[in-house]
């Protein structure tokens, strides 16, 4: 929808410019993905962790994406009941990375001061990158429901 609505596609230059949104990912550098996951409680605490990063620029993409407003207030709260899910499944809640108010806001501050050309490119990026590491989530999740006593 970005793409038809804002003309805000994948190969635009503007897109490769702009990416450094610091999003929250789960990459090769976490290890290779099977080994990862046999690490329930570590592959629990960094998808949760995840989750919980991406609620202020999620919040954003609410301000920013006015046509889709309901439905990205309907992602921020299942993104947020599945963070606190996933928290609750840990061994050690506390380990879970939860960012701070003051960090929250600093993120707030940064994303509104983009011009509005870059506002869209920007929130673009974030939903990109969050069904990324939705899809990655949803994989992590089946693996370890299927191979553990595991149950969301």
């Amino acid at each position: 929808q970005m793409c038809e609505k804002f003309t805000v596609c994948e190969n635009s230059m503007e897109m490769l410019v702009r990416n450094n949104l610091n999003l929250p990912r789960l990459t090769e550098e976490d290890g290779d993905f099977l080994t990862f996951l046999s690490f329930q409680d570590k592959c629990l605490r960094k998808i949760s962790s995840g989750l919980y990063a991406f609620k202020t620029y999620l919040e954003y993409v609410q301000e920013t994406f006015i046509s889709e407003k309901q439905n990205v207030e309907s992602l921020c709260y299942g993104t947020e009941h599945l963070a606190r899910t996933l928290k609750q499944m840990v061994i050690n809640p506390d380990e879970v990375t939860i960012p701070d108010s003051a960090t929250q806001e600093s993120l707030r501050t940064k994303l509104r001061s983009h011009k509005t050309w870059i506002e869209k490119i920007t929130t673009h990026l974030i939903l990109r990158d969050f069904t990324s590491f939705m899809e990655k989530t949803v994989r992590a999740v089946r693996y370890l429901k299927n191979t553990r006593s595991f149950s969301v």
